[in-house]
């Protein structure tokens, strides 16, 4: 029987990607979303759900849960035996928790609490939390490696994401386990220290992302402790760059404005990924192109996003 893995926030845009990939792999997906962030399709199931289930024609057992309901989550862990947990659930835009800083710890900190209370209970041990560059702040050197130093924090979005990880390395330790809809697109800051003046950072693809993911699951059966892994393809873009691309995949120029810096956001970040290739297995295979490439396709069939009922 395949091993049952709780992916939250699985209908998101990283979530519903990791589903594919773990029923690739022969894993049972449960998946929960509250739907905040996700469009609602038929029966009350995320249309991203849905969708995988079309592609792959498989059933996807899904919940409309919040992790901030307790007593639901507990519910769900009786009914299931699971061998590992995907946390993706979780508010993550930096210069939405600038403005709503409470909403941000309150939400995804209370729901990292609640998950890893009633892992506990339930004696699950294996978690795989996907966290965020956010967490190094304004990077000492580049390319970041998992020895820079974390916390320096410059958006309460990214002090959440460090202070989840602060909290599953003590847990441990107390275990002893382990598209066209905008006229413009707004660029903020066009005066940093880079290559362009705009923000660089390490644009990776999806599905790469997603079996990032996979790759660390399958580590954790090798009672690996805590471990900490940078996902990239150890290549900073800068925005401008990223939208020459876009305009070379899609055809298309791309007309843009230079707005304000973003409160929160720093000049440059990218990822040396060496680690998870040494220990995982794993590195990152589209490059650039493919990933422009890759969204244009799916925004062309998709041009309203899950909302339009497409399957394809």
């Amino acid at each position: 029987m395949a091993e049952k893995v709780l992916v939250t926030g699985g209908a998101g845009y990283i979530g519903s990607h990791c589903v594919v990939e773990l029923i690739a792999a022969g894993y049972k997906p449960i998946v929960v979303d509250n739907l905040s962030n996700a469009v609602r399709g038929e029966g009350n199931m995320a249309e991203s759900i849905q969708r995988i289930e079309k592609l792959l024609n498989t059933s996807i057992e899904f919940h409309e849960l919040d992790l901030l309901d307790k007593p639901g989550l507990e519910k769900l862990f009786k009914k299931h035996s699971f061998s590992a947990v995907m946390h993706f659930a979780g508010l993550k835009a930096v210069g939405e928790s600038v403005e709503q800083p409470l909403r941000y710890y309150r939400v995804n900190l209370t729901a990292a609490m609640n998950l890893l209370e009633v892992m506990q209970a339930h004696k699950v041990h294996n978690l795989v939390f996907s966290s965020s560059a956010t967490v190094y702040g304004d990077p000492q050197q580049l390319p970041i490696d998992e020895q820079h130093s974390v916390g320096g924090c410059t958006n309460p979005y990214g002090k959440t994401k460090y202070f989840i990880e602060e909290i599953i390395r003590d847990h441990c330790k107390a275990e002893k386990v382990a598209i066209g809809r905008r006229e413009c697109l707004s660029v903020f800051g066009n005066d940093y220290d880079t290559i362009d003046g705009t923000g660089v950072r390490d644009y990776i693809h999806v599905v790469d992302l997603a079996k990032g993911h996979i790759a660390a699951l399958k580590k954790l059966k090798g009672d690996c402790g805590c471990k900490m892994y940078n996902l990239g393809t150890g290549k900073g873009y800068s925005v401008l760059q990223m939208v020459k691309a876009m305009e070379k995949a899609s055809g298309r120029e791309i007309p843009y404005k230079v707005a304000p810096r973003r409160d929160g956001d720093v000049a440059s970040c990218y990822a040396d990924p060496r680690l998870a290739e040494g220990e995982l297995g794993w590195k990152a295979e589209f490059d650039l192109e493919q990933m422009c490439k890759d969204l244009w396709r799916w925004q062309s069939i998709n041009p309203t996003g899950f909302s339009n009922g497409t399957t394809s």
